[in-house]
């Protein structure tokens, strides 16, 4: 295994700041800042310079960057590759998944995975979709499961399964009356509870009310929000409508709590796996992410 205090070095350098590389590695900040203090004293040399501002490499931390990152993925593909000898798939497996997808799709997806490879420790880390890509390019995850195209060039981005956003709101507000399906025009004269910005569904919506001609600042946008969870409770409160998953709110639509009507035209998304294009890929993520392009499909046809 790597020198853990390489490991943090990686993180620091990749994030300059200690506390998101603390947060990352799901470290104290008191530890991370340690584990640099070792690695500067047993090189005699400082790695980074400290400002107000924040943080930067220095010469020889630009160095050491460089061949940590050899390093890491050199040990990562010789425990990959010594633990596929004996046949078994096992080992810690570090899934990141938007929201959306999280609390409504991959529940399943990893329990029946759990249930085929008993020994893989999977670890799920919930977020909005520009929060998992940034901890796939920066290696602290496997894999990640987000709601638009990567835009990190150095990440690999494959279409898993479609999914449709829809309009939703409770039976007694006045939109629901209208019925559907509905045009971008018919919402603006009506309360928007809206999801919050880095979010997939807040990236789609927003692109969808531009092509169709309506400006953000004709919404009126009430509150922004950061879970499908949160949206449902509020709209179900009569407040205003909401775009969601159509997968979010099916319990919901069949016990009548909230109503729910496709956009016209259709709001349909791609739903992405994504991963490191140059890193080595071990059986058991190669694996995984063939599962979960195959579930979700099988979920969502």
């Amino acid at each position: 295994m790597a020198d853990r205090r390489l490991q943090v070095f990686h993180a620091v350098a990749k994030h300059l700041s200690f506390t998101r590389a603390a947060d990352a590695l799901f470290m104290t900040q008191p530890a991370v800042t340690f584990q640099i203090r070792q690695l500067e004293e047993q090189y005699a040399t400082r790695l980074f310079e400290r400002r107000h501002a924040g943080i930067s490499l220095t010469p020889a931390g630009e160095i050491v960057l460089e061949y940590a990152a050899r390093i890491l993925d050199l040990s990562d593909e010789m425990e990959i590759r010594l633990g596929e000898l004996t046949g078994d798939m096992r080992g810690p497996l570090l899934v990141g998944a938007s929201t959306t997808i999280a609390e409504f799709m991959l529940p399943r997806v990893l329990g029946e995975f759990n249930a085929l490879y008993p020994q893989v420790r999977a670890r799920l880390i919930v977020a909005n979709s520009e929060v998992i890509e940034g901890r796939v390019s920066e290696r602290s995850l496997d894999v990640g499961l987000i709601e638009a195209l990567a835009k990190n060039g150095a990440l690999d981005s494959q279409v898993c399964c479609e999914d449709e956003l829809v309009v939703i709101c409770a039976p007694d507000y006045p939109l629901a009356e209208a019925g559907g399906p509905l045009c971008a025009v018919d919402l603006v004269d009506y309360e928007f509870i809206s999801r919050e910005p880095g979010s997939g569904t807040r990236e789609m919506t927003d692109a969808y009310f531009e092509a169709q001609g309506v400006a953000s600042s004709q919404l009126k946008t009430q509150m922004e929000l950061g879970s499908p969870e949160a949206l449902k409770g509020v709209v179900a409160t009569g407040l205003g409508f909401a775009i969601v998953s159509r997968a979010v709110v099916e319990k919901e639509c069949r016990l009548g709590e909230l109503c729910a009507f496709s956009l016209n035209p259709p709001l349909k998304r791609n739903l992405y796996l994504v991963h490191p294009k140059e890193r080595f890929q071990s059986r058991l993520v190669t694996t995984f992410m063939d599962f979960a392009h195959r579930k979700l499909k099988e979920l969502n046809a």
